[in-house]
């Protein structure tokens, strides 16, 4: 029987380990993806991280770029720039815009999300099951220091992380409810990952979701992480901006402990092996190895030795 596999994923760095992922056999894959930090544009809802996965899985995702789909154009956001006067600092190419705006028409004949992404995997073939944590609205915000609030993606991608925060809400959380399947993926798990996305407002914003954090620790299935830090600097994106915003230490222990007494195991970047101990003894099992994503074989590897320390 296949054994299976839960996996908490948001942004480029979990989509790139999901590939890996399902590069090994006799695996049943489903995937719980932050939709924190969705956010409606021109009346279109967008869904970053839910897309970054399902353009990834497809073979869409423009990997130079590291964002958006391959072969991109311009024109309507050209078009809009045109209309509205102004650059448009958030930016979606034409074949993005096709996916929100095939999105936005379900969502507004009442389809819910969820099964708005499994009409995408099918369109795209993809075999994983992938659930957003909630068909609910919800909205990342980021608390500036001088008591502003705004949208985690204009913190983000505007602004590059650089406007001074103290911290992060998800706006909508106290109302929320998991995706239908969510849940029971949790409970039917033999084995629940958590990649290395970030730790704040992807994989958090999961965790944010009422219930969700709950089913996690009630599991009978061991929970192994893959540190998204390594030799003090995220694998991919500014996971550490969001990091400095709380406090805490860009470094693989640090994250090992925002995470606490969810994770049974560790897995760190080999560079940071003098970390071992510290993470040991936090009561988390922990081992070193090389973490870099080069390409999917590499991301398969890494997948490989995560699972096997929950053997």
């Amino acid at each position: 029987m296949p054994i299976k596999v839960v996996a908490l994923a948001g942004g480029i760095g979990g989509a790139r380990f999901l590939k890996g992922l399902r590069l090994i056999d006799d695996l049943e894959i489903s995937v719980i993806i932050n939709n924190g930090d969705d956010i409606n544009m021109h009346g279109l809802r967008i869904c970053p991280d839910l897309d970054s996965v399902i353009y990834n899985l497809a073979g869409e995702s423009d990997l130079v770029r590291g964002w958006g789909r391959k072969d991109e154009t311009w024109v309507v956001q050209q078009q809009l720039a045109h209309y509205l006067g102004e650059e448009q600092w958030f930016n979606l190419g034409d074949k993005d815009y096709a996916t929100h705006i095939y999105r936005t028409n379900l969502l507004n004949n009442g389809i819910e999300l969820s099964e708005i992404v499994k009409l995408q995997c099918a369109k795209w073939g993809i075999g994983l099951n992938l659930m957003p944590a909630t068909n609910d609205f919800v909205q990342t915000q980021v608390q500036l220091t001088d008591g502003q609030q705004i949208h985690f993606q204009e913190w983000w991608v505007k602004h590059r992380a650089a406007l001074p925060a103290t911290g992060f809400e998800l706006i909508g959380a106290e109302t929320a409810k998991p995706a239908p399947g969510v849940l029971d993926a949790i409970a039917q798990a033999d084995l629940i990952i958590l990649p290395p996305s970030n730790p704040i407002v992807s994989i958090g914003m999961i965790l944010r979701i009422p219930g969700i954090r709950a089913a996690i620790m009630a599991a009978s299935a061991p929970v192994v992480g893959v540190s998204p830090i390594i030799g003090g600097n995220p694998v991919l994106g500014m996971a550490d901006k969001c990091l400095t915003a709380l406090g805490l230490e860009t470094s693989a222990t640090s994250v090992a402990a925002q995470y606490g007494d969810l994770l049974d195991a560790w897995l760190i970047a080999d560079t940071d092996d003098e970390q071992v101990s510290a993470i040991t003894n936090l009561g988390i099992k922990c081992e070193s190895a090389p973490l870099l994503m080069t390409d999917d074989q590499a991301a398969k590897e890494i997948a490989m030795r995560a699972i096997g320390m929950t053997r």
